[in-house]
């Protein structure tokens, strides 16, 4: 590393040559300060014979995090970091213990099949750069340094070795998060956060939902081929997606459900609130800023903005120009005007392949009242009708809450329960025991308080279809008695 660094201050010094004559050289002849200038970048070469490959932390016009920055990031973490002098250090996965990295302005050493490289951490501040942006930004960025002899190596192999190690050690040590989004009027700038998150800790998972176990097999087998189908979806020619509609009356376990799919798939969930959402354009930022192994989920999509129905046959223009209008001339900066055909897009169009294996996920009460178009083959590709308790799901619940498989009560359940609907929320509201500790008298109090449940909702019904006979009744009587007379 001396020797680098000695060959480092040659290349400085000379350096501060090439810009004192950058300073004079406009008075030279064109020939000559084109001559020297040539020359100058040769013997520049000849003095300092190492390549620097500089990677920052933030890319693009909206300044998405780097991928590449994220891998060397963690690579230098797992494989580096005991070597570096000032370190770093945040929670690693599950928040039990301490993870540690390189700090900033700090360089360790790597060696790679026989040959050293160094990395160096790098961080520079900037003033606002806009009135929009009163924030002053850091950039941040890692620098690798290696001899000139070991371009083809460092290109070919090692560049690939670090990004795979790196995306590994990821994967081990990440916390998965739940996301929710900023309302656009928060965002400020090119790097204000459009996601705000905390530590995804739901216990759920396909084991305790109340489910039938017919229903659960077929949507634990759909994940784990979308898991195993990256070639396929790149043979086919489509994105690494797949939507799911979770529908059906409240309380049937949506909600537990994506969070089963999120622990069985390992995956960070984005939590989209549309009507926070001004515009397309916005959406579009938000889809941008997702990351893969994710699942984009909005909830009570039938409750989000001007999206249900039928559509009339309208230009976008026209659509556009005609939600402007419904909107009071104070309201205009503040409510949304996200478009079906800008959700469309956010589902499926160009942009929605941007971050590679994702689920899109969407719940619903009224699947009735979402326009076919929304909700279509090849945009929510599994549609999940979540049904009221059956007495299969029934059990896998009892043994959930109270631990038994059995009980002289399980029949005369099962047979309340095919003449009435109930919620598995409802039923695992009456299984819910009074002590955790003492199941089998519990047991016996919950099973009794589901029963009583089940015979009240049974004379709810019962009463709820006389006074409809009643009323069709009467209905009948006028009809006969106006077309009598």
């Amino acid at each position: 590393m001396a020797i680098m660094e000695t060959w480092a201050g040659l290349g400085s010094a000379l350096g501060s040559v090439i810009f004192l004559y950058s300073l004079l050289g406009k008075y030279f002849p064109y020939h000559i300060d084109a001559y020297v200038r040539r020359h100058t970048r040769r013997l520049f070469a000849a003095v300092y014979p190492y390549v620097q490959i500089t990677v920052s932390e933030y890319r693009g016009e909206w300044m998405k995090r780097s991928e590449a920055y994220a891998a060397i990031e963690s690579y230098l973490a797992s494989s580096c970091s005991q070597h570096a002098n000032k370190l770093k250090a945040d929670f690693g996965k599950d928040s039990t213990n301490l993870t540690l990295s390189m700090d900033v302005h700090e360089e360790v050493t790597d060696e790679f099949e026989g040959v050293k490289l160094w990395w160096s951490s790098h961080s520079t501040t900037r003033s606002a750069p806009s009135p929009w942006s009163p924030v002053p930004e850091e950039r941040r960025s890692y620098k690798l340094t290696f001899h000139k002899s070991q371009r083809d190596l460092v290109v070919s192999r090692y560049i690939d070795h670090v990004m795979a190690e790196g995306k590994a050690v990821t994967v081990r040590n990440r916390q998965r998060k739940l996301f929710t989004n900023n309302p656009s009027s928060k965002w400020d700038g090119y790097r204000s956060k459009v996601w705000n998150h905390v530590l995804f800790e739901h216990p759920a998972s396909f084991d305790t939902v109340g489910m039938e176990p017919g229903k659960r097999k077929e949507i634990l087998d759909d994940l784990d081929t979308f898991r195993r189908g990256k070639e396929y979806y790149a043979n086919v020619g489509k994105a690494w997606k797949r939507g799911y509609l979770l529908y059906g009356p409240p309380g049937t376990g949506k909600s537990t459900t994506v969070a089963a799919m999120a622990n069985h798939m390992d995956y960070d969930i984005y939590d989209l609130e549309l009507t926070t959402v001004k515009t397309n354009s916005d959406l579009r930022r938000l889809l941008i800023e997702t990351t893969s192994k994710s699942i984009i989920l909005i909830e009570d999509i039938d409750c989000s903005l001007e999206l249900t129905g039928k559509r009339k046959q309208k230009s976008k223009k026209e659509e556009e120009e005609s939600e402007e209008k419904k909107l009071p001339r104070e309201e205009k900066d503040e409510s949304s005007r996200v478009t079906l055909s800008g959700l469309l897009n956010f589902i499926d169009g160009l942009w929605s392949a941007s971050a590679g294996e994702r689920l899109v996920v969407f719940t619903t009460n009224h699947i009735e009242k979402l326009d076919p178009a929304l909700i279509r083959r090849g945009r929510m590709d599994k549609h999940i009708e979540m049904s009221y308790c059956s007495f299969e799901a029934f059990k896998v619940l009892a043994k959930n809450y109270l631990a038994i498989s059995s009980h002289r009560t399980f029949e005369t359940i099962r047979g309340l329960m095919e003449e009435v609907n109930i919620t598995p929320a409802d039923v695992a509201e009456n299984l819910m025991p009074k002590s955790v500790d003492d199941h089998d008298h519990d047991a016996e109090t919950c099973l009794e308080s589901l029963i009583q449940a089940l015979n009240v909702a049974k004379e709810e019904a019962a009463s709820k279809a006389a006074a409809g006979e009643a009323i069709a009744g009467k209905e009948d009587k006028g009809t006969n008695v106006g077309e009598s007379n």
